[in-house]
């Protein structure tokens, strides 16, 4: 999840996509859509599927997906595109890896440090497990998961009902995010970003591929260094298509009979096809940039608090487990826990992540990237 500040391509393109629907490059406004609102939505329902799940150990599912994955998969669409726009404005694959770094890093190391020496002793305290805790599975947590990927998922016993020991079960999807962030620093220093963009809807469709052949069974003997192949797959076709997106807005129309029928692609593939849904990859990836342009939700706070959010609502809820506060039922349990988490992720914002980013004119090596070619839509990412 990235903090960004759109703007408009310096070249401007036709206000009509083919088929004469409005395009998304005309139709984006740096200054008026819904992805501060989007961003802090879907943080919030990763949060309260999670709550269900830890608490009541179900999550709600559309047909045999889970709400929380679909969730997951928006960020990374919204994320290709933005960061895209990112690295062909700052024009440096430096830089660009600088300001990812600044916008992941900080407020990720401190939620590590925050967890070991504060969250998991209280959850420890709380369910009677304090005799399980050390001061060596502390520091170890927080060193061995400092760079990504997750390699310790938890600190003694410490975790929330039947998630095993994993005291984060959110963080894990952080490493892809990062690699999918380098993926694109290469793309651009290749310049397929500004030549040969076609590539990118190529790989895309190559993914889509892939994460076929995996369900089928193909890749079950495929063992990746520190990642798993289902989510690389995915998280990686859907990262690729925002970028492809914000590649081709000029062209991408705009139109609500076509987000209408986006949504009745995945609802269809979730109940059908579960285990194919990035198949309909593509269709998600229309309905968030749909969202984004056409949701009338065009609020953008000082305070981004999607990422702390998302960072911190697990080890919270874990507290929350351990204190037996599920005994209160679904209804109270779940939106209660919301509030210590989003408390957190706006200490957060204010200590950590918010001044982290004042870095990102400082202490990058610069590698240049062409500028972004006529028809892409523009970015402003941090």
């Amino acid at each position: 999840m990235t903090r960004t500040t759109p703007a408009r391509p310096a070249v401007p393109g036709p206000r009509r996509a083919p088929g004469g629907a409005q395009s998304l490059e005309s139709a984006f406004s740096p200054r008026s859509n819904s992805l501060a609102v989007l961003r802090l939505a879907l943080a919030a329902v990763v949060a309260l599927t999670h709550a269900l799940a830890n608490g009541y150990g179900w999550q709600p599912r559309l047909g045999g997906v889970e709400v929380g994955a679909l969730a997951v998969d928006a960020f990374f669409v919204l994320s290709g595109m933005l960061v895209a726009g990112s690295l062909l404005r700052l024009g440096s694959t430096g830089r660009y890896l600088w300001h990812r770094a600044l916008r992941i890093l900080p407020g990720f190391w401190v939620c590590l440090v925050v967890t070991a020496a504060v969250l998991a002793p209280l959850a420890a305290a709380l369910g009677g497990r304090a005799e399980g805790l050390d001061s060596g599975p502390g520091w170890r947590y927080v060193l061995v998961n400092a760079f990504l990927p997750i390699l310790q998922g938890g600190i003694g016993d410490v975790h929330a009902g039947d998630t095993g020991a994993v005291l984060n079960g959110s963080l894990w999807t952080l490493q892809y995010e990062a690699a999918c962030y380098v993926l694109l620093a290469l793309l651009g220093l290749c310049s397929v970003l500004q030549r040969r963009r076609w590539v990118v809807p190529a790989l895309a469709l190559v993914l889509a591929v892939g994460t076929v052949a995996d369900a089928a069974g193909l890749f079950d003997r495929v063992d990746l260094p520190l990642f798993a192949v289902e989510p690389a797959l995915r998280f990686t076709l859907v990262f690729l298509l925002g970028v492809t997106a914000h590649l081709y807005a000029r062209w991408v129309p705009v139109h609500w009979t076509l987000a209408a029928l986006g949504m009745a692609v995945v609802a269809v593939a979730s109940v059908l096809a579960p285990e194919q849904r990035s198949l309909a990859a593509p269709a998600l990836a229309y309905v968030c940039v749909y969202a984004v342009v056409r949701l009338p939700l065009r609020w953008t706070p000082r305070w981004d608090l999607s990422y702390g959010l998302y960072i911190y609502h697990w080890p919270v809820q874990v507290v929350l487990v351990a204190a037996g506060l599920p005994a209160l039922g679904a209804w109270l349990f779940v939106p209660l826990a919301l509030v210590p988490a989003l408390a957190l992720a706006a200490l957060s914002w204010v200590l950590v992540e918010g001044p982290a980013l004042g870095w990102k004119g400082a202490g990058w090596v610069d590698g240049r990237v062409r500028r972004a070619p006529a028809g892409s839509a523009g970015g402003r990412a941090g």
